[in-house]
């Protein structure tokens, strides 16, 4: 049934991707001498079956949900931090907004049952599967199906707990390695969140499709595994966030890396599980500064890049054009 599913998804279009790169190559420049901002364009180019790719409409959604393990004292900080960073993306007063507004993405918020959080991962289920599907098809819902581009991002007390539960539970390995501060745990916090995620493992075992959604939440990652299907089937790309979003994807990854190929990651986290996680998932981050903010900020930033790259493709002279006689 996996194989069926993925086989009616949109794949990229090779013929405008070669005609992409051959456009590149007329370019008056050395030829690969804008590097990356070259991949970038043709990019973007494959997936909107449009040789010269834009960026007019770039949709930046946050999803936000709580979760049950944090009784097990695995944050700092309380849950209702979560609402009220909602309220204060809602206001234009995080760090989110700012990068939006210098980079021209629209920015809509979406908080998930915020008051009813998911279930204690370390005693049962995160969610019933009634609730992941919602929590799906909210993400799917929310998508605007005429954008250009797609960034994606969350708010949740506690879920770089869950995205580490997630990673371990499904590529395995010491599950130190896939733990870090998050959103400011002191080394006795983080080896306290190490053996609750051990006890989640524990329970739940390893899991390789969406169950590792059901076993350990939490809803804004579901959210944003039902986001990126839904982009898929548009063809739209998708710019993933950091550690936290890249680990909503990865029960995607799980079930098929082909699920992510219409998606970049923006920047690698500083978060330390971050780049074991893009090495498990091959994916090679647009930027590197340090960040582990979240809410898709990462994105953002990347999106300045996007469109760094998309004005040289489209507005750079040819040879030709330039009268330029190559040797």
């Amino acid at each position: 049934m996996v194989n069926e599913f993925i086989s009616i998804m949109p794949e990229k279009n090779s013929v405008v991707e070669a005609a992409a790169r051959a456009h590149q190559n007329t370019l008056t420049k050395p030829p690969g001498s804008l590097g990356k901002l070259e991949d970038l364009a043709v990019f973007l180019a494959s997936w909107q079956s449009n040789e010269r790719p834009v960026v007019d409409l770039a949709q930046a959604i946050i999803f936000a949900g709580n979760h049950g393990v944090c009784e097990q004292g695995v944050n700092p900080f309380p849950q209702e931090v979560t609402r009220r960073m909602v309220s204060n993306f809602e206001t234009g007063g995080a760090a989110m907004n700012q990068l939006c507004s210098l980079s021209g993405a629209e920015l809509i918020v979406k908080p998930i049952l915020l008051e009813t959080p998911t279930q204690d991962f370390t005693q049962t289920d995160a969610m019933s599967l009634e609730e992941l599907l919602e929590a799906m098809s909210l993400g799917a819902q929310s998508i605007n199906r005429n954008a250009d581009v797609i960034l994606l991002g969350e708010m949740g007390i506690g879920n770089s707990t869950i995205s580490s539960a997630l990673a371990a539970s499904i590529f395995g390995g010491s599950i130190a390695d896939w733990v870090g501060a998050g959103t400011g745990s002191d080394q006795k916090g983080i080896a306290h969140k190490i053996s609750v995620i051990e006890a989640g493992v524990a329970k739940h075992g390893n899991r390789t499709d969406l169950s590792a959604l059901l076993a350990f939440g939490g809803r804004e990652q579901a959210a944003i595994c039902g986001a990126i299907l839904a982009a898929r089937s548009a063809s739209i790309p998708v710019i993933l966030d950091g550690f936290i979003c890249t680990a909503a994807a990865a029960p995607l990854f799980a079930m098929s890396s082909s699920l992510l190929d219409h998606c970049i990651v923006g920047h690698k986290s500083a978060e330390s599980g971050h780049e074991k996680l893009l090495q498990a998932m091959n994916k090679k981050p647009i930027l590197d500064l340090d960040m582990r903010l979240g809410e898709g900020t990462g994105a953002a930033l990347a999106l300045c890049v996007i469109k760094g790259a998309v004005a040289c493709h489209n507005q750079m002279a040819t040879f030709e054009t330039a009268g330029i006689k190559l040797p």
